[in-house]
């Protein structure tokens, strides 16, 4: 069995709830993934192992059969266990009812966390997923249709993790992470988020270096470019005005900083993205 893979799907058919990719990773010791935002839905499922999952200030502490759940434009941060690394799958998606439908299943950014015994019928669902792959009519019937099971089975067996097991965090720091996701699309600054929440900056850095294993700085500079990600590969914006609608006062200074994240230019990125079409091209652990 392969030891990862991904499925990016760039087609869709339906406007209600539909699969964006999805994919299949058995981790090395403390492989992790984030601090970082997503633009849509993602549901892991693990199926053998432990880690860790980090939203905002709560840190839970998952095994087999358990799973987690990112929403949009919510910092994450998640880890692979050092002796019992994580063998995990996980769906992304998105669409105008796919709010509704978490919703249905009890996952919220308040609960996360939650339990299925089912890993089996998960598992066959993931891989016939990625069997039918070549995004033409039919197989888009079918990853549709899939992803209803997938739904399905969920919602016929989930148990919502008990709220009272998560870790206590600092309110300082949830009070920060509300500020700068509702307000990093604005020109603000570090100075900004510690007024707000009013400690200083020493203090901020370290609560965010203890419970986000990140500085504000680049709290708030990764949740600004994950929308640019967006932006460039969905939409024909120019980059000027990506730069404007991510907090940016021109294209120069995010040119700068989306380079020092990416490795390349906003241009070139939106260019690979539109050239790549292997599932490699899109992992998402």
């Amino acid at each position: 069995m392969e030891t990862s893979w991904t499925l990016p799907v760039q087609k869709h058919k339906f406007s209600d709830l539909y699969l964006c990719f999805c994919g299949y990773e058995a981790c090395q010791p403390l492989h992790s993934y984030g601090p970082a935002v997503r633009p849509n839905y993602v549901i892991h499922y693990i199926i053998s192992g432990k880690g860790t999952f980090t939203i905002g200030n709560r840190t839970y502490r998952l095994t087999a059969g358990q799973g987690f759940f990112l929403m949009p434009n919510v910092r994450t941060y998640y880890e692979a266990d050092a002796d019992d690394p994580w063998t995990y799958l996980w769906i992304g998606f998105d669409g105008e009812k796919a709010a509704s439908y978490v919703q249905e299943l009890g996952l919220s950014e308040e609960h996360p966390v939650y339990q299925c015994n089912f890993s089996g019928e998960l598992q066959s669902l993931l891989f016939q997923m990625q069997k039918h792959n070549t995004y033409d009519t039919s197989d888009q019937y079918l990853l549709e249709g899939c992803l209803y099971q997938f739904f399905s089975i969920l919602s016929r067996e989930i148990t919502l993790a008990d709220p009272s097991a998560r870790e206590i965090g600092n309110l300082y720091v949830e009070k920060a992470v509300e500020f700068i996701r509702n307000n990093y699309s604005n020109e603000i600054l570090v100075s900004d988020i510690a007024r707000y929440v009013c400690i200083n900056r020493s203090y901020l850095y370290t609560l965010f270096q203890k419970y986000l294993h990140t500085s504000p700085q680049d709290y708030l500079s990764s949740c600004r470019i994950t929308r640019a990600l967006e932006l460039l590969s969905y939409t024909d914006l120019s980059i000027e005005t990506v730069a404007f609608s991510c907090g940016y006062r021109n294209a120069e200074v995010f040119t700068k900083a989306f380079r020092q994240k990416q490795g390349m230019t906003p241009s070139a990125y939106r260019k690979k993205f539109r050239l790549d079409t292997t599932p490699d091209s899109a992992h998402v652990p």
